[in-house]
């Protein structure tokens, strides 16, 4: 069977972007047709300033959020990148692979490290070696696919490189993965500023859809979205972004496709109503999941304990393998 793996990051609270750029998929195609295992990637969020705290509570309500989103821990693994070893484990034996310049040629690096140098601050080395330990998140496990965003497909590409690199100088040990990607609402735009992803790390909120906004929030951050001069409602990802956006917001929620929606609209607050309330029935179920597993916090917690433990199970093998290959002398028993 197929094995994929993919994670997300504490860093922030998830958004409409991260439902339907990915967990949804996840949750309705990929745990159903493969061996999958889905993390919180704890350690990622470590790579700049933070409060602990803060981590701590991002991280409960995303798992939190992935089973309400449909995850199914009977079907798939869902669990902590922390809670497994062999991640940082492997991560060290591919920075022994991985070369500066690849790490400094990274697009999230060059971004985040100038915006923090632009406040002032430090640029954490763990920030430029971070790719490195995603790779180590997708090969411990012999991952075949990794569903991504656009903005990881590089990172995915570097743990190909990786993966062919080690196998060659040391032996085969490495499944060598493949990004995947939804055909729809890849990615998908802040409604303020629809030339930027909605991230989930943004500081300002009225441009990034939460998963665990009221309705009436969602709706009035829809209605204020940004869009296009003129009133032609036209699908249009360079010449018209702000309507595009949401075009493939309501194509996502609703199965359709954002050029063929375009043609049924003639203004675009008809287009903002229509996708307003897609949104808030989309979530609806997300919402009251989440409010029943809130109120049974030690379901969560068995949920992500023996998914540690499985895919703990799953990724040693490979691990020890790696550093067999290496050269390291194995313990003894």
């Amino acid at each position: 069977m197929t094995r994929i793996f993919s994670g997300v990051k504490p860093t922030g609270h998830l958004t409409l972007g991260n439902y339907l750029g990915a967990v949804r998929r996840w949750a309705e195609v990929d745990q159903h047709r493969a061996d999958a295992l889905f993390c919180i990637v704890d350690l990622h969020a470590l790579t700049v300033d933070h409060d602990p705290a803060r981590v701590l509570r991002l991280s409960r309500q995303a798992a939190t959020l992935l089973l309400a989103s449909g995850l199914d821990p009977e079907v798939c693994t869902v669990f902590v990148q922390s809670h497994v070893d062999e991640h940082a484990r492997l991560s060290y034996l591919l920075e022994c692979v991985a070369t500066d310049g690849e790490m400094r040629r990274m697009i999230q690096y060059k971004e985040k490290a100038a915006r923090e140098r632009a406040r002032g601050g430090s640029v954490r080395l763990s920030l430029l070696t971070y790719p490195v330990l995603m790779a180590a998140d997708i090969l411990a496990y012999g991952a075949d696919e990794v569903p991504v965003g656009d903005d990881q497909t590089q990172h995915v590409e570097l743990t190909r490189d990786l993966a062919v690199r080690f196998n060659q100088r040391y032996g085969h040990t490495f499944v060598v993965p493949r990004a995947t990607r939804p055909e729809v609402a890849a990615r998908v735009m802040n409604l303020q500023e629809p030339t930027s992803k909605m991230g989930k790390s943004d500081d300002v909120g009225p441009g990034v859809v939460y998963l665990l906004d009221e309705p009436d929030a969602v709706r009035r951050k829809v209605m204020r979205a940004v869009t296009d001069s003129g009133q032609e409602v036209a699908y249009d990802r360079e010449e018209r972004p702000g309507v595009s956006n949401l075009l493939e917001i309501l194509a996502a929620c609703e199965g359709g496709d954002p050029e063929e929606l375009s043609g049924t609209y003639t203004s675009y607050g008809a287009l903002k109503k229509d996708t307003a309330e897609a949104v808030v029935e989309l979530l609806r179920p997300v919402q009251e999941r989440h409010k029943e597993l809130c109120a049974d916090p030690a379901q969560v917690e068995r949920v992500l304990r023996d998914g540690a433990a499985r895919a703990r199970e799953r990724a040693r093998p490979t691990v020890d393998a790696a550093y067999r290959a290496i050269g390291l002398l194995p313990a003894a028993d």
